[in-house]
């Protein structure tokens, strides 16, 4: 596996520039049989080699969704009531439901390229870019993952490596 390419910039230029071979990769992955088990390990290989805290680019550009427990447990770590939760730190979404408020630099609690609530931080967060780990199928992941590989640099390399990994062309 090559270095991966973490550089933003570069990320979205190149991630924009293949936006229609991934939507096409997801599709041949789906017709050729891609082994998941196989698949799910790239992804944790590629995780594993990009530090998420140097870049947290999902946190400015993506949305969080919430779970009902989840609000509740991030109320309590913050100190706040789930009324004072809801009302300062959340807001409602018609495509998405409810979500994390966001700010002009994102997401209402990313601190510089850290999370201020990372050890209660929402299952949707954990488990970003949802390659490696999600809930469903993989392949019933990737339906998104065109659109993350033009900001996250793990969706970037890792459809990159499932590419090399699939014989896609």
């Amino acid at each position: 596996m090559n270095a991966p390419i973490t550089d933003l910039v570069q990320i979205q230029r190149l991630g924009e520039k293949k936006l229609d071979e991934n939507k096409r990769l997801r599709v041949y992955m789906k017709t050729h049989g891609a082994v998941e088990r196989r698949l799910r390990k790239i992804a944790t290989d590629v995780e594993d080699r990009i530090d998420c805290k140097v870049c947290a680019n999902c946190c400015r550009v993506a949305t969080a969704t919430l779970k009902d427990r989840e609000i509740d447990v991030l109320a309590k770590f913050i100190g706040a009531s789930r009324r004072e939760f809801l009302a300062g730190y959340t807001e409602v979404s018609k495509e998405e439901g409810r979500v994390l408020k966001r700010t002009e630099k994102g997401c209402v609690f990313l601190e510089g390229n850290l999370c201020g609530v990372y050890e209660a931080r929402p299952d949707t967060c954990n488990d970003f870019p949802h390659l490696a780990r999600g809930p469903g199928s993989l392949m019933s992941r990737m339906w998104h993952m065109p659109d993350r590989a033009t900001y996250c640099p793990i969706a970037y390399n890792t459809l990159e490596a499932f590419k090399e990994e699939t014989g896609f062309r």
